[in-house]
């Protein structure tokens, strides 16, 4: 069973956001395969096998974080795309069967992948009592991201807020379902993105994602309705960074970027 490590969201490695992908002839018991993810201990690891032809979908694609199994992720879904593309597994745009619905990914000609999501439905909510103390920083706006995402959406004063967020992640955990994602007008986009962001994921173990695909559904109908334009860059400034383009069409976003393989080895377990 081969097991890959690929950066998403980059296009050069120690960057963007790791993710496990294993190309699988079918799922085992869902126990392996939170064992598996733990074990490689990176936000996600994918798990996908192909489906019979002629159906709505290539392959069947699940995500697992060390501690569960989430309903969407943008990141390892990349990285899933790339490796079949890479490895000559799958030519041209591939349909993921997931929990969220047929995902589909395609290939650029320059070198990119864009992946077809659901846009996150934003509901306006009050900032709970206690989430500016965890936080760290005051929001001034909140938004529920529905049930896919599961997010607190939160915008903060200026992308200098972002960047020095040093929430306390276990007091982040009483405040939505899977986490938070905290977010600012770019200060200046010359730099090349309009909106900043950073993630932090208490509630499926995860404190801090690097950059996380699934969350830019929801910012960019956010940051769309704000700047009056449906294409836009966002930059995730964790530790590690990535840039994720994204374009509102109505009830779908697409998110591109790009992904590098940094490790390819055997599963002997």
């Amino acid at each position: 069973m081969r097991i890959r490590i690929v950066d998403a969201f980059t296009d050069r490695p120690f960057a963007g956001n790791p993710a496990g992908v294993l190309l699988l002839d079918a799922f085992p018991e869902d126990d392996r395969l939170q064992k598996i993810a733990l074990e490689v201990n990176h936000a996600e690891t994918a798990f996908a096998h192909p489906l019979p032809a002629g159906g709505e979908a290539d392959w069947a694609l699940r995500w697992f974080t060390p501690a569960t199994e989430v309903a969407m992720c943008g990141h390892a879904t990349l990285a899933t795309a790339h490796v079949l593309h890479t490895t000559g597994a799958h030519e041209g745009p591939v349909r993921f069967a997931t929990r969220s619905g047929v995902l589909i990914a395609v290939p650029r000609e320059d070198g990119s992948i864009t992946l077809d999501f659901p846009t996150a439905p934003l509901t306006p909510a009050e900032v709970p009592a206690g989430l500016a103390d965890a936080l760290g920083a005051t929001p001034h706006a909140a938004l529920d991201t529905g049930p896919h995402v599961g997010d607190l959406l939160v915008e903060v004063a200026d992308e200098m807020t972002v960047h020095g967020l040093s929430p306390d992640h276990k007091a982040l955990a009483a405040h939505s379902r899977r986490g938070i994602i905290a977010t600012a007008r770019a200060e200046d986009p010359a730099r090349g993105y309009d909106y900043v962001s950073r993630c932090f994921f208490p509630n499926v173990g995860i404190d801090e994602d690097p950059v996380t695909g699934s969350a830019h559904t929801a910012l960019a109908p956010y940051w769309a309705g704000r700047l009056g334009r449906p294409d836009l860059t966002g930059l995730q400034a964790s530790p590690r960074s990535g840039r994720v383009r994204t374009e509102l069409r109505g009830d779908r976003t697409l998110l591109s970027g790009r992904a590098v393989t940094v490790i390819e080895g055997e599963l002997l377990a």
